[in-house]
């Protein structure tokens, strides 16, 4: 098989039967020989019965449902292990990645790269969103260690041997890009057109964003300790010089009483740094106990079309 499209599906029955109409026209351009696999999330609403419908219609149509919200990055990994084409196109659901797009990537991995991201220029989302997904990626990057583009999402085109690669990558906390980037492997980036979300809002907010950004810099990065080891070393150096000063005031006859405040404040800010610093053992303790449970990454309820 040529192509393959992996596409989470999450709150989207309004949307499944446009995705589907312009991603087969687009793909149809391209081959004969391609795959749409659409990953319902266990959504409140009717988006496996809308997947269901074009399956029934399309052979090129493969459904999975899975058992209970898992995430998006945790759908696209049960898409990734099932597709079979020698590209693999992820992109979301919302047609903010426009499928029209897709023979644009196709082109320019076809010059030899086995990664071809899709920039986008232009965004289409709110002033908030704008920003927030800024900032969210400037504290990634900082938090991970990984160079984020905000410009990147999921949306490009990956070689059978990127998505091979990625696919050995088992850890429960999931970041298909920063994966993708991991992995390595020629990759390059093009400018693409943004649309507007075809219909409702995201679900991603402040809250969402900011767990997400802890969760990765946690599994991908050691740099919150490192950080934790700095300010203590730091705080240890205040106090040091801190020592000095007060006793070069206390021999200099200048301190008679012994200072409350200064006491108070000192222990106030000591024990925080200290809760500070359980608190980020505490995380990276947890997401050791999540990874040694090995659980699936995902749980699959109900196929449709897989293996014809």
């Amino acid at each position: 098989m040529l192509l393959s499209v992996v596409s989470p599906v999450y709150r989207a029955e309004k949307i499944v039967d446009e995705l589907v109409r312009r991603l087969t026209v687009e793909l149809a351009a391209i081959t004969d020989d391609y795959e749409i696999l659409l990953v319902e999330d266990c959504g409140p609403d009717s988006s496996w019965d809308k997947i269901i419908e074009n399956c029934e219609k399309d052979k090129h149509i493969k459904g999975i449902k899975l058992s209970r919200n898992f995430g998006q990055h945790h759908a696209i990994t049960a898409g990734l292990d099932v597709c079979k084409g020698d590209w693999v196109v992820v992109m979301d659901c919302d047609l903010q990645d426009q499928p029209e797009e897709i023979h644009k990537l196709y082109r320019k991995a076809l010059e030899g790269y086995d990664i071809v991201f899709a920039r986008r220029v232009e965004r289409q989302d709110s002033f908030f969103k704008k920003m927030s997904s800024r900032l969210f990626y400037k504290i990634f990057s900082y938090l991970s260690g990984i160079k984020q583009d905000g410009t990147i999402a999921n949306f490009g085109i990956y070689s059978r041997k990127a998505i091979g690669a990625i696919n050995t990558l088992r850890e429960p906390m999931r970041a298909f890009t920063a994966m993708a980037r991991w992995v390595g492997f020629t990759k390059t980036s093009i400018d693409v057109e943004h649309a507007k979300r075809f219909e409702g809002k995201t679900t991603y907010n402040w809250s969402r964003l900011i767990d997400f950004a802890l969760d990765i810099a946690i599994s991908y990065s050691q740099k919150p300790l490192k950080l934790t080891v700095k300010l203590g070393l730091f705080i240890s150096i205040l106090s040091v010089v801190y020592t000095i000063y007060n006793l070069a005031l206390y021999f200099a006859g200048r301190i008679t009483v012994s200072g409350y405040t200064s006491l108070i404040i000192s222990i106030w800010f000591l024990s925080g740094l200290i809760i500070f610093t359980l608190g980020i053992l505490g995380l990276y303790v947890g997401k050791s106990f999540e990874g040694i449970k090995d659980r699936p990454i995902y749980i699959i309820d109900k196929e449709k079309n897989i293996n014809e």
